[in-house]
């Protein structure tokens, strides 16, 4: 596993991360208004990952209220940098900087690989949101109980 230096994203990162959204998710990308306003939303986990000066790798986390519950709202790794440990590094940075015991995330349910990892990290299946996606693909909801 390669060690990828991890740091918090801002504002000046949005055409980047728009772009590594697009590589990673295609047309379930999130628009540029929403990247900018997670970017800017205080209390906002927002973290990059680059690698000689290009992005590699995001992810971006909140708060669910005052509850003990945290939410890995998008995380990705460009196709390019897969299967290093980045994305497993960009989890755990998120879920430490969300500062909750409880953290919940979405994925595809056809997408196998982030499924291995989110497994591997210690997340269990919770829930299924029908039909969530563009596609109509339905999403798992998968949560993990993380201890400090």
């Amino acid at each position: 596993m390669h060690t990828l230096p991890i740091q918090s994203a801002t504002w000046r990162d949005l055409r980047p991360i728009v772009a590594l959204e697009k590589a990673c998710f295609g047309r379930d990308s999130w628009p540029w208004p929403e990247l900018l306003f997670a970017l800017t939303f205080p209390g906002t986990i927002r973290l990059k990952s680059e690698l000689e000066g290009q992005m590699v790798g995001f992810a971006i986390g909140d708060r669910r209220g005052r509850s003990d519950l945290g939410w890995v709202a998008s995380i990705g790794v460009h196709p390019d940098y897969r299967r290093k440990g980045f994305g497993r590094q960009l989890l755990a940075a998120c879920e430490q900087g969300l500062e909750t015991h409880r953290v919940r995330l979405s994925l595809r349910n056809s997408n196998e690989a982030a499924l291995e990892l989110y497994l591997q990290a210690g997340y269990s299946h919770v829930d299924l949101w029908p039909k969530y996606y563009r596609d109509g693909e339905d999403a798992l909801v998968m949560e993990r109980f993380v201890t400090t």
